[in-house]
Order: structure tokens, then sequence, then C-alpha cells
């Protein structure tokens, strides 16, 4: 076979310090970009392990076409016996958020109230006057095309002004609001095949894009990143939460494990009586260095290490 790995890649930045590590311990590895790309389905797969780091917010950046190849190619690779982590099940559900609402009502995991709707009016009918409350994308991804409404009439006024709200599937949810201590923000933990990376604190100011790369929120607070804010708001902040407890550790390891996932971050939520409330489950996880360090290790490294892993139990 031509290499020995494979990374499916859309972003331009996010996976740099990964394919700098790769290429630091001499993996011999291939990116592809997904962006600009074709495949034989008869003629896959030609790597020994394929790693999918694909975005559902490919979208935003304005390469929505990403998605369903690479989905598309996952699946092919699977039908052919390749070994394809965070394959086409994990991605499947990071592009679904009824899909994640779902799982974890299966699993039994505390999560918001969840409704996918395709039409104003039946949307209204099932939710009823549950206000204020989240509309956000089914397909979601860092934070994109989401809005805290408080009124059914603000709510149909939001759709009826911007329509490009619908794009890119035609799918939208409304989800129930817990108000969360700004001082604390929400909590993201990291897995790796199956096992707690770390836990960090994310504090938004009232921002739904927390994503963790720091191309799109670096400490400087002057990001990179497709999706502004409206209006503007003050640096995501992180910290490293060592205290992650026993309980969230658990449910983690659950969706992870339940949704076929090999890397992943998972995020919740502290509501005002004490529940953790889960909200979102994310395949491609862009591994915060200062924050590893804080726990005195090189995220990309472990990943490195298990991919090598992977690596040598396909050969």
């Amino acid at each position: 076979m031509p290499h020995d790995l494979v990374v499916l890649y859309e972003h331009p930045e996010w996976q740099k310090p990964l394919f700098a590590a790769l290429a630091n311990r001499g993996v011999d590895f291939s990116p592809c970009d997904l962006k600009r790309a074709a495949f034989n389905p008869s003629a896959v797969p030609d790597a020994r392990v394929y790693f999918n780091q694909a975005s559902p917010s490919a979208y935003v950046r304005g390469n929505t076409r990403a998605v369903p190849l690479a989905y598309s190619l996952m699946r092919c690779l699977e039908l052919s016996g390749a070994r394809v982590l965070n394959g086409s099940a994990a991605f499947s559900l990071e592009l679904s958020k009824s899909a994640q609402a779902a799982l974890m009502q299966t699993l039994g995991i505390a999560h918001p109230r969840t409704l996918a709707f395709n039409d104003v009016d039946a949307a209204l009918a099932q939710w009823g006057h549950r206000w204020p409350a989240l509309v956000k994308p089914e397909q979601g991804g860092s934070g994109a095309r989401m809005f805290l409404l408080h009124s059914a009439d603000e709510f149909r006024r939001l759709l009826r002004d911007q329509p490009e709200i619908w794009f890119p599937d035609n799918l939208l949810l409304l989800q129930e609001y817990f108000p969360v201590d700004p001082a604390r923000g929400i909590v993201r933990m990291e897995f790796l095949d199956g096992e707690l990376l770390y836990g960090m604190r994310v504090v938004s100011h009232g921002a739904f894009n927390l994503c963790p790369s720091e191309v799109c929120n670096p400490e400087s607070g002057e990001g990179h990143c497709a999706i502004p804010e409206a209006p503007p708001a003050p640096p995501v902040e992180f910290y490293p939460y060592p205290e992650v407890p026993a309980e969230a550790v658990e449910a983690g390891k659950q969706l992870m494990a339940a949704g076929g996932l090999d890397v992943g971050g998972i995020e919740y939520l502290e509501a005002a009586d004490g529940r953790l409330i889960f909200y979102d489950v994310n395949a491609n996880s862009n591994l915060r260095v200062p924050i590893a360090r804080a726990f005195g290790f090189e995220p990309f490294e472990r990943v490195v290490d298990y991919l090598v892993r992977q690596i040598e139990a396909a050969s």
C-alpha cells in the first residue's frame, strides 16, 4: 500500500499541528484535502489506516461539498474492509444534533429538550411556550447559525428575515436553554481511545463559537475564524479543569463508545439545580496545546502515539 496513514481533512489550519507531529515522528502519511477531491469506489482502500478529521462546519467556509464526499468516501472504505478512525458512524453522529439527543436519551444521559423541524408552524405547535430557547442547525459546527430567542414572534421573525439559516440541510432544531454561571462557563472533555485526555472550562462571554483551536480562539483574542460573532464578544477563555466529576467522565466514555468515536470532545453545562446537562458531541477534536501542557503533555504527540498503534495493529 502507498501509505500507512491517510488523514481526511478540510480546514486549512486545524490539522497543521497534527501533520507536524506525524512528520516529526517519521510516520508515512498522506493528507487528503476534501475540498477538492475525487475517488474511485472500486479502487479503495490504498492505506492501512484512515483518520477522519472532516468538520460539519465546512459549509461556513464555502466548503459544503467536503462533507458529503467525506461521508461517501468513508462508507466505501469501510465496505472495503479499511480501518477508518472516527469513521462514518462517528461522522454521522457529529452531523446530527438530533441523533446526539436521541443517543443521550438511550444512554440515560441528561440533555436539553430538543425538537427537530423543517416548518415553523409545525415547530411552534409542538414547542409551545418554552421560551427562551436556542435555535441551531441540525448539522451544526463551531457554533454557526445559533440564536437565543425569547418568544414565538422572535422565532418567526428570525426565520422570515434570515432564510439562509436553513442552509445547508434545511433542518433546524429548537433546544431548551439552560443559563449558566458566566464565571464558570461550560466544560469540554477531550477523549482519546476511550479515555479522558483532559478537561477544560470554557468561559464564552455569550459567544457560541467555542472552538478550542488556537486559530479560531487564540489567547490573544485575535482569531481568524470564518464564523463572526454578532455582536462582537470578548475573547473566549479556556482553563484547565482537572476536577472533572467522575459521573461526567463516565457519561463521556459512554457517548464516545456508543457513537463510535476514537478521538473526540464532549461538552456539558452545569444547570442551576446541580445537574450536568450534556449537549454536544464533537468527532473533529481541535486539541488546545496550552491546556494539555498545563497537564504536562503534548496533545498531538498522544494522538500520534495512538495512530502509530493503529497502524501497527493493521499491518
